[in-house]
């Protein structure tokens, strides 16, 4: 049985529900808004479950706002008393220390952002009218927010990294990383980069899905790549 979590007077169920409750916070700022002084110590409180703590708050905390970081994410930015500043994730907070595995993955998965971004943008370049382009599952028109982009079955995007981590005997464990901002991280290795790269452009069939849709992918299971899917530019 799962334990509730209790982060300062409140408590939550499960892992879930304060994931909610933070994540309802951050996005109910806009970017660069200054946090209210609940929200502010509700996040501040959550703060000291972060395990470079005292390291984020230095000298101490003036505010916190709501900042941008890559692919238009929102983040909590806090502002010192002496002027300097720092992000950090909530997530990171409520989740801990991510396991060699997760960390791995989560690492891929932000490598080839860039490359899947490409792979929308020329999908709108060719295909968009009036702003938008039809979902490839539904057949609704959509605008650019309302899709995500989808690895189709047989090759999900988890089972691209563990045949990737299958094929060149990658013991994650001793994986090392560069830590971008806080619980974004990039393989110290180039190569290693370069080759998951190249290997996710081979093996990946992709769709711009409407984000609502609730897909059932089992009757894919056994489909080569098709016509309509879409795939990586090999710059």
């Amino acid at each position: 049985m799962k334990k509730p979590i209790i982060i300062g007077d409140r408590t939550f169920e499960h892992k879930k529900g304060a994931l909610f409750y933070y994540s309802r916070i951050l996005n109910s700022y806009e970017y660069g808004e200054v946090l209210s002084v609940s929200d502010f110590t509700d996040v501040m409180i959550l703060l000291r479950l972060h395990e470079k703590y005292e390291e984020k708050i230095g000298v101490g905390v003036r505010e916190i706002r709501v900042d941008q970081v890559r692919y238009k994410t929102k983040c909590f930015k806090l502002i010192r008393i002496d002027s300097t500043h720092d992000v950090f994730s909530y997530t990171k907070c409520i989740n801990g220390r991510h396991s060699p595995s997760v960390k791995f993955i989560r690492t891929c998965r932000d490598l080839i952002q860039d490359d899947l971004r490409l792979v929308k943008e020329t999908y709108f370049k060719a295909k968009s009218k009036k702003g938008k382009v039809k979902c490839q599952e539904t057949g609704e028109w959509c605008l650019w927010e309302e899709l995500n982009i989808d690895h189709r079955q047989p090759n999900t995007f988890s089972i691209i990294v563990d045949r990737f981590i299958e094929l060149n005997g990658i013991d994650v464990h001793k994986v090392n990383y560069i830590e971008i901002m806080d619980a974004v991280y990039a393989f110290e290795d180039d190569f290693l980069s370069k080759s998951f790269r190249d290997y996710h452009h081979a093996k990946a069939n992709l769709r711009l899905v409407k984000k609502s849709r609730n897909l059932g992918r089992s009757h894919q299971g056994r489909l080569g790549r098709q016509r309509k899917d879409l795939t990586v530019d090999k710059k």
